[in-house]
């Protein structure tokens, strides 16, 4: 296995996501290969005091950065040939390299899976898939917030990526799959997701029809549609809740000397909730669609966060999640296109 990561995107300098690709190289034996592409004379300065020497490492040297504050990444992808996320993409389009992992700009990772890596053929859009945990395991939520406006045709792609992420990585046998709306009724929701709900009705999926958002950390779905508009008002909405929740317990607990003690015994408990939610154990998000696997990692990922985008990214690369992809899209159309001329006449 072969992984380019793009080590000028983070917020802490390049110095914490080479400690992170440590990390994963001392954890999996399987990676052959990590290209540490951006600039070399940061990444030399950053590598004797990690004491990290190890074969499997090259760099790559690159002059430019798209920059996290970039108000159009798709343009600054284009414009900026020499930049860390375009030469990543680069490794992975012309074979040397079977995943890209970056921590930059959401915006330009996807551009560039878009228009260097490219799509798996077959696939209109490709999507950010979000592992979300809930009350007992995970469930995946796609579209996290690349595309805004989606067609019918798109859902129904996003429903087979996202079953067959669910299936292949995150290992749910016959993964329930659900489209977000205000109802559960099949005659709920706006033009998108009534459509879509009749195009995933007849594909081969375990598709449970609507859901709404009090379903979602239930254990009644593990795979949820929506465009990327409402997805990503649901990510930024559940992770504030998140944080608010935990900020509103320590200070009640904290507020007598009695609610102390009694956090004191439910320390454990406590731990437990946290380390369920911990952004870390996954460390970011795939974009799912691409002719290669390319991860998202949280731009204020430390160490154990970059080591785990790497290992999910080695996850997809050994359940050869994109092969899958491309054969169950194939299928899929097929279907879909039978539809559509059935409809037209």
């Amino acid at each position: 296995m072969r992984i380019a990561v793009d080590v000028m995107g983070g917020d802490h300098g390049c110095g914490v996501v080479i400690a992170g690709v440590k990390r994963a190289l001392e954890e999996n034996k399987n990676l052959s290969i990590i290209y540490l592409v951006g600039n070399k004379d940061d990444i030399h300065a950053a590598l004797p005091p990690r004491g990290f020497r190890d074969h499997r490492v090259k760099v790559i040297h690159t002059t430019e950065v798209v920059e996290m504050t970039n108000a159009n990444p798709v343009a600054a992808v284009r414009r900026k040939k020499d930049s860390s996320i375009a030469r990543a993409a680069e490794l992975v389009s012309e074979g040397k390299a079977d995943a890209l992992v970056s921590l930059g700009n959401t915006g330009g990772i996807f551009a560039a899976g878009t228009f260097k890596v490219g799509r798996i053929p077959g696939v209109d859009r490709g999507c950010i898939a979000t592992v979300m945990p809930r009350q007992e395991g995970e469930f995946v939520l796609l579209d996290a917030g690349a595309n805004v406006e989606c067609k019918p045709v798109h859902l129904a792609q996003f429903a087979v990526m996202g079953s067959v992420y669910s299936r292949e990585v995150l290992k749910h046998e016959n993964p329930r799959v659900g489209i977000l709306s205000n109802g559960t009724e099949d005659n709920k929701g706006n033009e998108l997701t009534l459509e879509a709900f009749r195009l995933c009705k007849k594909l081969n999926l375990n598709f449970i029809g609507n859901i709404e958002g009090h379903d979602l950390f239930k254990d009644h779905v593990d795979v949820v549609v929506c465009d990327g508009f409402v997805g990503n008002i649901v990510l930024k909405s559940v992770e504030s809740l998140a944080v608010a929740m935990f900020s509103m317990l320590k200070r009640e607990l904290l507020h007598t000397a009695q609610r102390q003690l009694g956090a004191y015994l439910a320390k454990g408990a406590f731990q437990s909730i946290r380390r369920r939610m911990d952004p870390e154990v996954y460390g970011g998000a795939p974009l799912l669609g691409f002719n290669g696997v390319v991860f998202k990692a949280h731009a204020s990922a430390r160490e154990r966060a970059v080591s785990s985008a790497i290992r999910m990214t080695a996850q997809a690369l050994q359940n050869e999640i994109n092969q899958t992809i491309a054969r169950d899209i194939a299928a899929a159309n097929k279907i879909l296109e039978a539809d559509k001329e059935a409809t037209a006449n």
